[in-house]
């Protein structure tokens, strides 16, 4: 993929937002977040798309984005947290701040802008081992198929056997009326609000352990 300059600040908006509640099963749960883009830049595939990601899937994507350009400094994300509560408002709400921000400063950066698997990211619906997949061309897809045709049933009619990551139990947190932090902003920042470390050791797929 071609390299693109920044964002414009005038026609560019990014937003996380809309926090829900996934149990996968007895033991295990996650918070995952809507992504919202709004572009006319012509890196862009679409104009406009959302996608839902949790914060594992974030770490990922930062750690591909590092290895991919060494010689910069990758925006940082919030930390990892080993007392995340995922039923505390104040808890999702500051890491989901911390998330858009990640967004805003990596969509800032040409060098990462190149990268297939952040476009894959944040415009299609495939999960991070298909994104993986489709970024080296093993899938039946190409990336721009991916973006383009982003439902399920899209890409299952491109592929042989096609599964999707599908969840369970799915439902909103209960958070207060107004407690959301659901708004457009401007594509433009340099500063970064967070100072967590991601490990430079973090394997290629996310793990249970961060939620």
């Amino acid at each position: 993929m071609s390299t693109c300059i920044g964002l414009p600040q005038s026609t560019e908006g990014i937003s996380v937002q809309d926090p829900k509640l996934h149990k996968e099963d007895i033991w295990n749960t996650y918070v995952d977040y809507e992504i919202c883009l709004q572009t006319n830049s012509m890196c862009f595939r679409k104009t406009r798309s959302c996608v839902r990601r949790r914060y594992s899937e974030f770490v990922w994507l930062r750690h591909c984005l590092e290895q991919n350009a060494l010689v910069l400094n990758v925006p940082k994300l919030p930390s990892w947290n080993p007392f995340f509560n995922l039923k505390n408002e104040d808890q999702v709400t500051k890491r989901m701040k911390g998330l858009q921000e990640f967004l805003e400063n990596a969509l800032q950066v040409p060098l990462l802008l190149s990268d297939s698997r952040l476009h894959l990211f944040l415009q299609s619906g495939l999960s991070i081992t298909k994104i993986m997949k489709c970024s080296l061309g093993k899938t039946k897809y190409t990336v721009a198929e991916a973006i383009q045709r982003s439902s399920s049933d899209c890409i299952k009619s491109l592929e042989d056997k096609a599964t999707y990551d599908s969840d369970s139990s799915v439902q909103p947190l209960p958070f207060r009326k107004g407690g959301r932090q659901q708004r457009w902003v401007t594509v433009l920042s340099s500063d970064y609000a967070f100072n967590g470390e991601v490990t430079s050791q973090f394997p290629s797929q996310p793990t249970k352990s961060l939620i």
